[in-house]
């Protein structure tokens, strides 16, 4: 859903490859080889790109998928999409920096009741 695409556009691609920009390839892959070795984690961010090229920012949580005698047998990644939470959190920040510098440049005291 994410990635706009149907599920027989993605089976047998490599994903990462395909879908996550060139500087985040590199950690995005150590994150599910971390998977794979056990090592899971959560809350990772990083950006991908949909059929379209529009840009999704999401969190992903790796975890290692074991079978009944507790070996390694795969990798459970979840992604959800995060864009407009980011984009509220560029806006806050925005609005923050706005009324602080109206604060450091009033030629008047500011005070709140």
């Amino acid at each position: 859903e994410i990635t706009k695409r149907s599920k027989d556009e993605v089976m047998g691609h490599d994903l990462v490859a395909e879908l996550i920009s060139a500087e985040f390839r590199d950690s995005v892959r150590a994150v599910l080889d971390n998977a794979l070795n056990g090592i899971e984690t959560a809350n990772f961010e990083f950006p991908l790109y949909t059929k379209q090229g529009e840009r999704v920012e999401v969190l992903l949580n790796a975890t290692t998928r074991r079978d009944a005698n507790g070996d390694v047998s795969g990798v459970v990644g979840v992604g959800q999409d995060i864009t407009e939470r980011k984009q509220a959190e560029v806006e806050l920040s925005r609005i923050a920096h706005d009324l602080r510098k109206l604060i450091d440049t009033a030629n008047a005291p500011i005070f709140g009741i």
